[in-house]
């Protein structure tokens, strides 16, 4: 409840002053305000107690103090914090880059997905409506062309002709929603690849941009600026190093640059270094493994084999296999989409850095050439790179610090993946001189409570191992008299306490990043002793009652039990046989023959006239070589 009223509270303080501001014909955003506010509640010279209630003076005074810091337009620490929410609010790196892109053109093609998978034609009219909507997908999807341009259309629609003729419409509506998704996917990608391969045989694709080409150019140019904006930083910082130098080693020279407000702008020009260089690393223009100019030579030359060995598989047939060539031309196409998401990346960058160049406009009104190179007359100025090697032969003595632990290269394994603290800046010539020296990791990395501190000199590592923690809070002092120093020497967690004031607003949330935590757990026992519980136990008398009588029933209840000799001793028993073999033999041979048959007739048998019988015998049988 008190971090929700703290936070109304500061959301109409922000009001207030975004009122007053306007009214004097100043324009603020309300991120802006929240930062100048933090700024302003930090700054001990404001005599403001985080830790008590502000009272309506206080509240007055803090607005009025705020309103006039941003007016305050010849103010390098307006500059810089402008310049940080700025690129708080608009960068983002490759990934997050490539996937917002991603979903913007799923959000461009979801209506007309919609339609597509929605639509279940059954005239022929309705049909080529579909057909049309399908080739407005494709279009869209490749971006290889406007679909206001006729002579476009009608080569996507030749394309998609080849692979998706508009009889497969009814098989297509027939489909189910998620496969009517992924179909028309594979569509736009197998048109993409037709199309850049009419292209490169001279068949339309005028309106396809040569991308290979336009990056070949334009990545140079990209990285020419970006290395200028450096340089011209480096030496804004070496100047400005060089006066605030001599303004500590004399008096004369401190009282005649004091009104320069030369610390505000070493912090400003450092800032703006430090965000170029964001830039260069995380889109892969500068590293140790592969530049991005590098990466996409690589993907010419893969475009280049992918499209010979097309050609080569085509070969002016009338027909042929698309197990073959499908695979081409998805290939085409995803390397085509590769080259835009490069493009894109290059675009980005190139408008990043466009509009951190107008931070750098403060300097020019600040010191004006003339005046800086009279203000510079006598004075030696030296590079980040020089101060370095003045350093190189010096180190630490480690046998000089008992309670201390100091990290070597030759030591320490992945020594130059260590995170360095105060964005590798000394530690000790921050709080004592408001200086940003590079550190030298030669010297000795110091490891105080896990964390790891450079210096510029072997002295400044001695002064500051001597009491790590007095020139921690020095550091600490130091940012909340130039807010901009949190983010520039990612001091976040030494603020944590402004957490809930942060979190009261979204506007304002690059001003308290989290603070870095472990997921950890502990288990104990929920019972230490045995249960006591006695599960059997009631406390309603008539559930007791009632298994009473139940008790009693069963008291007169006879269980019987029989068993058959069928069911004794019965179990399930298999077993396993070879099956009969379907084998003949043959043991005998039918054979006939054909013999007469006999023909006897006897005559007399009955007698006759004469007492005596004579019997006459008769053979017909015919001899067996007649048969």
């Amino acid at each position: 409840m008190a971090c929700r009223r703290a936070g109304s509270r500061i959301g109409d303080i922000v009001r207030e002053i975004r009122q007053e501001c306007a009214t004097r014909g100043h324009a603020a955003s309300e991120t802006l305000v929240a930062f100048v506010v933090k700024a302003v509640v930090l700054d001990p010279g404001n005599d403001f107690n985080v830790d008590q209630t502000f009272t309506k003076k206080d509240v007055q005074d803090l607005i009025q103090l705020c309103v006039t810091k941003l007016l305050d337009t010849t103010n390098p620490s307006l500059s810089t914090m402008k310049m940080q929410v700025y690129f708080d609010t608009n960068y983002a790196n490759r990934a997050e880059l490539l996937s917002e892109q991603h979903r913007v053109l799923e959000g461009r093609l979801a209506p007309v997905v919609r339609d597509i998978t929605d639509s279940h034609p059954r005239v022929q009219e309705e049909m080529e409506n579909v057909y049309r909507k399908i080739v407005s997908y494709v279009l869209l999807s490749s971006g290889l062309g406007s679909p206001t341009d006729i002579e476009v259309v009608r080569e996507v629609t030749a394309a998609l002709q080849s692979v998706f003729p508009q009889t497969e419409v009814i098989t297509f509506t027939s489909l189910s929603k998620k496969s009517k998704e992924q179909q028309l996917k594979n569509l736009a990608m197998l048109v993409t690849g037709i199309q850049l391969y009419n292209k490169e045989c001279g068949k339309g694709g005028s309106s396809i941009d040569d991308l290979p080409a336009i990056l070949s150019e334009a990545i140079p140019s990209a990285t020419w600026m970006v290395d200028e904006g450096l340089n011209t930083c480096h030496t804004l910082a070496h100047q400005y190093t060089a006066l605030l130098e001599s303004m500590l080693e004399d008096l004369h020279r401190y009282v005649q640059l004091s009104s320069f407000k030369l610390k505000e702008a070493l912090f400003h020009v450092r800032q703006y270094e430090a965000f170029l260089c964001i830039l260069l690393l995380r889109f892969s223009f500068q590293s140790d493994a592969i530049t991005s100019a590098q990466e996409v030579e690589k993907m010419k030359v893969q475009f280049a084999t992918t499209m010979e060995q097309l050609k080569n598989t085509v070969q002016n047939k009338v027909s042929t296999d698309t197990k073959e060539v499908f695979p081409l031309f998805v290939a085409l196409s995803n390397l085509w989409t590769s080259f835009q998401n490069e493009m894109l990346l290059l675009s980005f960058l190139t408008n990043m850095t466009n509009d951190l160049q107008q931070f750098l406009e403060i300097h020019s009104q600040l010191f004006t050439e003339e005046v800086l190179t009279s203000l510079l007359e006598g004075v030696t100025v030296k590079s980040d790179e020089e101060r370095i090697r003045e350093t190189m032969g010096t180190r630490v003595n480690v046998s000089d610090f008992k309670n201390q632990e100091w990290l070597f290269p030759e030591t320490t394994d992945n020594f130059d993946q260590l995170l360095i603290q105060y964005h590798g800046f000394c530690a000790h010539a921050i709080g004592v001189k408001g200086l940003t020296l590079p550190g030298n990791p030669a010297i000795g990395i110091l490891k105080h409570k896990e964390r790891c501190y450079v210096f510029s000199s072997k002295e400044a590592a001695y002064i500051f191992a001597q009491d790590p923690e007095k020139f921690i809070q020095l550091n600490i002092e130091k940012a909340k008299e130039h807010i901009e120093l949190i983010q520039l020497l990612e001091l976040h967690h030494q603020f944590e306490y402004l957490a809930p004031y942060a979190q009261a607003r979204n506007a304002d949330k690059y001003l308290m990043k989290p603070t870095t935590k472990c997921d950890s757990s502990t288990q104990t026992d929920t019972h230490i002793l045995p249960p006591t519980i006695v599960t059997s136990y009631e406390w309603n008398e008539w559930e007791l009652r009632r298994k009473a009588l139940k008790l009693a029933n069963l008291r007169r209840k006879i269980t019987h039990a029989m068993q058959t000799d069928l069911s004794h001793m019965r179990r399930e028993n298999s077993t396993q046989v070879y099956l009969p073999k379907d084998v003949s033999t043959q043991t005998k041979r039918d054979n006939s023959s054909n013999v007469p048959r006999p023909q006897i007739f006897l005559k007399g048998l009955r007698g006759g006239s004469t007492p005596t019988t004579h019997m006459v015998k008769v053979d017909l049988t015919r001899a067996a070589d007649e048969t």
